[in-house]
């Protein structure tokens, strides 16, 4: 590695552009250990990094009450349903996986006796396999054992295509087997570099197969479960007002030592963003608000005397702006952005390069993001090694008001674009917030000055978000030209965050909308190199065809990236929350305690 190019590493992990972590990977791909590493970071003058602080309260209990505020409230409490992380945040509460990851983007185990190693034989040479060891002892919240039948149900319930399980996606390609009572091992058709997939983290958590057994396929949605859930983890359900309120209660069995610190567990849901900041921050009538899609200069302001802070955490998270590939206003077959339309102005992959011109970066920072927000032209943003270097964004509206013209959209005499008779007019939807309105503001006013007429649709969250398959108003039915919002990267690994668009993954009205693939983007180059990647066990060549896919998904303009955000959350001064940008905000849930 050149000198310049570490030096210039060094800088942009004392500046907050590359984590600490991203650094001694970039180091290991060239033979160096990650203690030199670090050597060579505190010899640059960045701090050495500190080893995680233990974990202080010494016994179970006695922390009263810990209030939460989830603006966008959970609306079920599966997690195998979850199309957003309001739901699985709530569900996570309660049920638990395998292993969850933390702060530095490492396997933290939560039912698992240890993480699988070639060392323990937990991982086999030929990238085929992984064994995995439950931890004796552990108990359903109605009082029965976790045995590896669970874990066996749970693979075939995600798997079955008749549950429609969001997760089918992480647990179709494979099998699991029981070894014995505490022991399952996964089988891959295919080698797997990722195998640290299923049970862990959003879609890892494991139902109890003496609850959902007969529920499972085309009844899986009568389980009385799916709102009144009983898991293994720190707090036992009391209540569930769907949008409104998820309360839990102290699990006196729970498996972990001292855990967990807080007696009751109340996760309030409704109102906006600032709202819940203000909650927090300011009058401490909350403990912990999340996801808090605020512009910072409120967000600085609340801060100055108040009660609370922000916190924040780097992983992958991308805001943008989604194309439909698919007409939104002709229904088929009683279903609307059916996959066997196209959409007829966004079709035109000219049309959609000039759509991104008119997409000012700078401003949305700057007026908005502030200290949470990062510019990007890419839909992968992390960790280091997958982030591609061939991309570019600019703004220009001239540009793009030359490329339409090429592309047949001539401006009309009331100054709107129209092609054969039909007007440039497109409609852009997203969830109800502060920065989701202005953003849409410095759009639309940047596609006014090109021609384009654009209505603006702001949908309340827990509608946008919700996974009621009647609501005609959810991302995932897409009845709209373009949509933003933001889709969390809940783990240090691409493959879940990439695998979504692949074209076997289209949400349609036969799979209830749960495909996730909602821009309804095909493209054969796309699925080879995802599949390529998701068998690629050398880890330079899988990190080059994951980078081809982002530039894919970047060349087609299948979404127009508006910022790398930071998570931003909302935290009472003397809360320790433990927030990992690579997992779900209540996926360490059991380690938050209150310093004295």
């Amino acid at each position: 590695m050149l000198d310049k190019e570490l030096r210039s590493m060094i800088g942009d992990v004392k500046d907050g552009r590359m984590d600490r972590r991203a650094f001694i990977l970039r180091l290991a791909a060239v033979g160096l250990t990650a203690p030199l590493a670090n050597q060579i970071l505190a010899i640059g003058g960045v701090a050495m990094a500190q080893s995680p602080t233990p974990y202080p309260p010494t016994k179970r209990g006695g922390g009263g009450p810990l209030k939460l505020l989830w603006w966008q409230g959970p609306t079920l409490l599966n997690p195998h349903f979850a199309t957003g992380t309001k739901d699985q945040d709530g569900s996570r509460v309660f049920y638990e996986p395998l292993a969850s990851w933390d702060a530095n983007g490492n396997l933290n185990p939560i039912l698992a006796a240890e993480i699988p190693s070639t060392a323990n034989g937990g991982l086999a040479a030929d990238g085929k396999s992984v064994t995995w060891k439950i931890k004796p002892g552990v108990k359903w919240h109605d009082g029965k054992p976790l045995t590896a039948d669970d874990l066996v149900f749970t693979w075939a319930y995600a798997s079955d295509p008749a549950t429609a399980a969001v997760s089918i996606s992480t647990y179709a390609d494979m099998t699991v087997e029981k070894v014995d009572d505490l022991t399952v091992r996964i089988l891959f058709k295919n080698p797997t570099p990722f195998w640290a997939n299923a049970f862990v983290g959003a879609y890892g958590c494991i139902i109890p197969k003496h609850l959902f057994a007969d529920f499972k396929g085309s009844k899986s949605r009568e389980a009385p479960a799916n709102l009144a859930p009983v898991g293994t983890g720190p707090y036992k359900f009391v209540e569930f007002k769907p949008g409104d309120l998820v309360r839990g209660a102290l699990n006196p069995d729970y498996h972990m030592p001292n855990r967990p610190y807080f007696d009751t567990i109340d996760m309030k849901g409704g109102g906006d963003a600032v709202s819940a900041a203000r909650a927090v921050i300011q009058t401490g009538e909350f403990d912990f608000a999340w996801n808090m899609q605020v512009e910072d200069d409120v967000l600085l302001r609340l801060e100055k005397g108040g009660k609370g802070k922000t916190v924040y955490a780097v992983g992958g998270d991308i805001e943008f702006i989604a194309i439909n590939f698919t007409d939104p206003n002709t229904e088929v077959d009683g279903e609307r952005s059916s996959i066997k339309t196209k959409h007829p102005i966004l079709s035109d992959p000219k049309v959609r390069k000039a759509l991104a011109l008119l997409v000012d970066r700078d401003s949305v920072k700057k007026a908005i993001y502030g200290r949470a927000g990062r510019t990007t032209a890419n839909y992968l943003n992390g960790p280091e090694k997958f982030v591609s270097k061939n991309t570019a964004w600019e703004f220009d509206i001239e540009k793009a008001s030359k490329m339409l013209d090429e592309a047949g959209w001539k401006v009309g005499a009331d100054g709107i674009r129209e092609k054969d008779g039909k007007k440039f007019k497109l409609l852009y939807q997203t969830s109800t917030n502060g920065p989701r309105q202005k953003t849409q503001a410095i759009v639309k006013q940047a596609c006014q000055k090109a021609g384009i007429d654009v209505e603006l649709k702001s949908v309340v969250a827990s509608v946008f978000f919700s996974s009621d398959v009647a609501n005609p108003d959810t991302y995932p039915k897409f009845y709209a030209d373009i949509e933003m919002f933001q889709i969390p990267m809940t783990q240090p690994d691409p493959a879940l965050h990439m695998r979504r668009y692949i074209s076997g993954n289209v949400a349609t009205k036969e799979n209830k909308w749960q495909g996730q693939n909602f821009p309804r983007y095909v493209n054969k180059d796309y699925d080879d190199a995802i599949a390529a990647a998701e068998t690629e066990i050398d880890p330079v060549k899988r990190a080059s065809l994951y980078i081809k896919c982002n530039d894919l998904l970047w060349q087609d303009t299948v979404f127009i990236p508006v910022m790398h955000r930071l998570t931003v959350d909302a935290c009472a001064n003397t809360l320790q929350p433990v927030i990992s940008g690579w997992a779900n905000r209540t996926d360490n849930i059991q380690d938050w305690y209150r310093e004295a």
